[in-house]
């Protein structure tokens, strides 16, 4: 396009107007480009923001790939032989027995249920994932002869039951002891030295976790475990991984990843993002009907220029590439002021924590909102091919305009 297309573009649009309906209606389109594209900025901010701390708490909590048994039974009891046969499989930096069982805490003030979960800990086993976020306290204990009287419990789990680094509580498993009257459950006396916290409500509020030797004392079980944890250096290989590792662990065991144990909330994650885009995709929609007005209404009020140009000699393809840059011009307006806009307050909503959740129902207690710097260039492009479209109509009527006729009466 030429410098003549792009002055006589701009100089339409700074114009003082005959009609003020137009300069109105061109602020309007502006400011409509600008709030359906900080609309989706934001819309992208949040799905990324919840998939991203969804993600990454539910990760650091769970493995990436759980090997279990394929009809639960008596538990894993060949697990030392699989481990190192589990780790020569390409992808997995980690195989970390686990045992998992249901228990009731009592503390000093209240009690509560719990999940227990026993992993190796102290000497050269790998800190899990999980307690490296502690809150309070450390693991240093389970390096002594205190380690299987010692529990690291949820922040969330430890605010219930009131207790604190230090405090004793009372493990009550369900695996009781059998006697005349019935079964009477089992008591053991536990000693709190951590508090972690994920930042997920349902894994704070309920996990507790121990050595694996303690918990098998609680649930009265032999050396067996009830999963091996596989993690992997790319979480996204995980079903490649899952299908090697029911090839070496034998046909009574299983593999799942973390996408099914989590499947009906990534989907719901993606059927929201799908949702909020088509519908602040009709923002986008109304600005480019706006810019369509406006033009119409400048063709039409730009007759008799457009007319004395192609008397000059501008040619019909000039005329139309001037309307074709107006409305341009008004969408790539609009796209900055919605990106500065729609980035300044995702940023701000992110730092501060404006939005506060009920962690109870969603798991986290504020809106998290993750903006990346892509988002911006096919939400401006999108921008740009919508405003693009909505010029083509009014700017080839503007190219049929016939001077003689516009000229008739002046």
């Amino acid at each position: 396009m030429s410098r003549f297309e792009w002055m006589v573009a701009s100089r339409y649009l700074r114009a003082k107007r005959k009609q003020t309906a137009i300069s109105v209606i061109s602020v309007i389109s502006v400011l409509g480009v600008a709030a359906g594209v900080a609309a989706l900025i934001i819309v992208l901010a949040v799905n990324n923001g919840f998939k991203y701390t969804l993600e990454s708490s539910l990760l650091s909590a769970t493995a990436h790939v759980n090997v279990l048994e394929r009809n639960p039974e008596f538990g894993i009891d060949n697990w030392r032989r699989l481990l190192p046969r589990l780790l020569q499989i390409p992808h997995v930096v980690a195989a970390t027995p686990g045992l998992y069982g249901q228990v009731a805490l009592k503390g000093p003030l209240h009690g509560g249920n719990a999940v227990l979960k026993g992993v190796p800990l102290g000497g050269d086993a790998p800190t899990p994932e999980m307690l490296k976020k502690l809150t309070a306290g450390s693991l240093a204990s389970f390096n002594t002869a205190n380690a299987k009287s010692s529990i690291v419990l949820g922040s969330r789990l430890a605010e219930q039951i009131g207790v604190t680094v230090g405090s004793p509580v009372t493990l009550i498993s369900y695996q009781g002891q059998l006697t005349p009257l019935g079964v009477i459950p089992s008591l053991y006396h536990f000693r709190v030295v951590g508090i972690f916290e994920s930042g997920l409500y349902d894994l704070d509020s309920s996990w507790a976790f121990s050595s694996l030797p303690a918990v098998q004392r609680v649930l009265d079980l032999n050396d067996v475990v009830n999963t091996i944890e596989l993690r992997l250096d790319d979480v996204f290989t995980a079903p490649a991984v899952a299908r090697a590792a029911e090839a070496v662990a034998g046909p009574k065991l299983a593999a799942s990843t973390w996408m099914d144990q989590n499947r009906s909330l990534l989907n719901a994650l993606k059927l929201e993002k799908i949702v909020s885009l088509i519908t602040v995709g009709l923002i986008e929609l109304v600005a480019a009907l706006n810019i369509l007005v406006v033009l119409v209404m400048l063709a039409m009020e730009k007759n008799r220029d457009v007319a004395i140009l192609m008397s000059l000699g501008a040619r019909r393809q000039q005329v139309q590439r001037i309307f074709v840059l107006q409305g341009l011009l008004i969408g790539a307006t609009g796209c900055l002021i919605g990106l500065v806009a729609g980035y300044t307050v995702s940023a701000l909503f992110d730092h501060y924590r404006w939005l506060k959740l009920d962690e109870q129902i969603y798991s986290i207690s504020y809106v998290p909102f993750r903006s990346h710097w892509t988002d911006a260039l096919w939400v401006t492009a999108v921008a740009m091919v919508t405003s693009f479209f909505a010029t083509l109509h009014p700017s080839r009527n503007a190219a049929r305009i016939a001077p003689a006729e516009a000229l008739r009466y002046e």
